[in-house]
């Protein structure tokens, strides 16, 4: 009996190591933005192709529009191991301590998206997310979401439109200052909270790119809207640092192909994307689409390129100064 006994206690403890070598490794991977924005579908164009790569062995659970975590938790989140993958923006990252990702904020420092992508894959991008290693956080990649219009109930075609006005920012200093420059009030407020806040009248206007502002339907709230193209919203997919350094080797390294492709795959549908957004806001006529005129968008500079300066203690005068270098190449 009691060999019998010893012998199933055995097979049992068996099985139960063969099941927990088989059960997937779980990423979640939390966003804040809705499932059909550029970040949407390359999260779960990850989640397709990381679960193909691997064969199943990793499961990824994506968590959209704010599911699991606002704008202001979510990086904690990740730092607790709370969520494994993110994709915060690059103004997230000051806040953190990290400053130098706010140059990314700097009003018109980037003139196309050709030279975006200088910087961002080129050694200031790969030295930006290497500073994220102190923070318990790897930098995989950067994902696109193009540039940013302004929209309000009122005109905005040059800067003394701005004046008084309540713009819903994130948290950046640099776009505090940049709504502050315009004659604007900043409000800090979490994405997930921007179109209500719009609807009631708590805030007056907004920037984003068009696939935001039409995903999150601020068109329907939102009577003016500027294509100024005054400043770039990016992104960082991140992961938990202890738990990507833990993954088997080859687990990691079927990973971090599934990111490469998620991440081609993301900048051929980021512009598009924006594009169709606009046209859709334009169609559901809600809203007064309107282009700045040379005349205007020389105003708008002018009151806006002063922030690099401003801001040169904070984010470093050297990285400002490498940025303007290598974007003036493309």
């Amino acid at each position: 009996m009691t060999i019998k006994f010893l012998a199933a206690v055995l097979a049992f403890v068996a099985s139960l190591n063969v099941a927990w070598a088989q059960a997937p490794i779980v990423i979640r991977f939390s966003h804040v933005v809705a499932p059909d924005t550029p970040k949407g579908q390359a999260a779960e164009r990850f989640k397709l192709l990381a679960e193909q790569f691997t064969r199943g062995r990793v499961k990824v659970e994506v968590y959209p529009n704010s599911q699991l975590y606002k704008d202001k938790e979510e990086l904690e989140a990740l730092q607790l191991g709370a969520v494994q993958m993110l994709a915060p923006s690059l103004a997230k990252f000051g806040p953190l301590g990290v400053k130098e990702f706010e140059a990314f904020d700097l009003p018109y420092i980037f003139p196309s998206k050709a030279a975006l992508y200088a910087v961002t894959e080129g050694p200031i991008g790969r030295d930006l997310l290497g500073k994220l290693q102190s923070k318990g956080i790897t930098g995989l990649a950067y994902w696109d979401n193009g540039f940013k219009l302004m929209s309000a109930n009122r005109p905005l075609h040059v800067p003394l439109d701005f004046r008084g006005l309540r713009m819903r920012i994130q948290s950046s200093t640099v776009l505090d200052a940049q709504m502050r420059a315009l004659g604007a009030r900043p409000q800090v407020m979490a994405f997930s909270e921007a179109y209500q806040a719009l609807e009631t009248g708590v805030v007056d206007g907004t920037e984003n790119p068009p696939s935001n502002m039409y995903t999150q339907r601020m068109h329907l709230v939102q009577k003016h809207l500027t294509v100024s193209n005054h400043g770039y919203l990016g992104y960082a997919v991140i992961v938990n640092r202890k738990f990507w350094d833990g993954l088997p080797t080859d687990v990691r390294a079927a990973l971090e192909r599934a990111m490469r492709d998620a991440t081609a795959f993301e900048k051929t549908i980021a512009q598009r994307d924006n594009d169709r957004a606009l046209e859709a806001i334009r169609k559901a006529g809600k809203t007064t689409i309107y282009y700045l005129t040379p005349q205007e968008q020389e105003k708008w500079r002018a009151a806006l390129l002063p922030v690099h300066r401003q801001m040169e203690r904070r984010i470093g005068k050297d990285l400002i100064d490498a940025i303007a270098r290598q974007t003036a190449e493309k």
